[in-house]
């Protein structure tokens, strides 16, 4: 063989075994979650509160299990933490020690679900994407999406993805005063109100 760049097209088995492992890990996980999600939704909606998401992070000791409810306050918050802790506790699929923490999502929203990306229609997102040549971050208006894809319009341009080839989606606050009437925003400036 000659001097130039080696190509490794298929990576040792050793490598592959680990990396299915991990598959079927992040796969387990996201069911547990879902299951999870299935549990508290109703002891959520009794408060007349909504569940946002369910996430559970981190590995050992160190697992942090992060329930968001739309609007809240600290009472509710309290409320929420009180009637989840029980069911918690009885759920099979949550073994050993975890910290629970029960917020706000916040201005900047993550969006996983098909739910998420409909609430936040009209408003600025951040996304990340996978594509044929690696990822590819993008930030403009959602515009559309559906149970499989999403649209984002940046810089007049649509431009449609699966939610399967999303790997990272948020909403953005843009800081800044509104235009004034008859007048347009400048570059970088808000071009809306914000809603939380």
């Amino acid at each position: 063989m000659g001097r130039g760049p080696r190509f490794f097209l298929q990576a040792p088995k050793r490598i592959r075994q680990t990396l299915n492992k991990r598959m079927v890990a992040v796969t387990k996980l996201d069911a547990q979650v879902d299951t999870l999600r299935q549990r508290l939704a109703p002891a959520v909606a009794a408060l007349d509160l909504e569940l946002y998401d369910v996430e559970l992070s981190g590995a050992g000791k160190q697992r942090t299990l992060r329930v968001t409810v739309n609007g809240v306050d600290l009472d509710a918050i309290t409320a929420v933490t009180q009637a989840v802790s029980p069911i918690l506790d009885d759920a099979p699929e949550l073994t050993g020690s975890f910290l629970l923490e029960v917020s706000s999502p916040g201005v900047e929203r993550t969006l996983r679900t098909p739910e998420h990306y409909a609430g936040a229609i009209g408003e600025t997102v951040s996304v990340k994407v996978r594509t044929d040549s690696g990822t590819r971050r993008l930030q403009g208006a959602l515009v559309a999406s559906d149970d499989t894809t999403c649209t984002i319009e940046v810089e007049g341009e649509r431009e449609h993805f699966a939610y399967a080839d999303v790997t990272q989606a948020r909403t953005v606050f843009e800081w800044g005063p509104q235009p004034r009437p008859g007048k347009k925003a400048k570059a970088g400036a808000a071009s809306k109100g914000v809603t939380a």
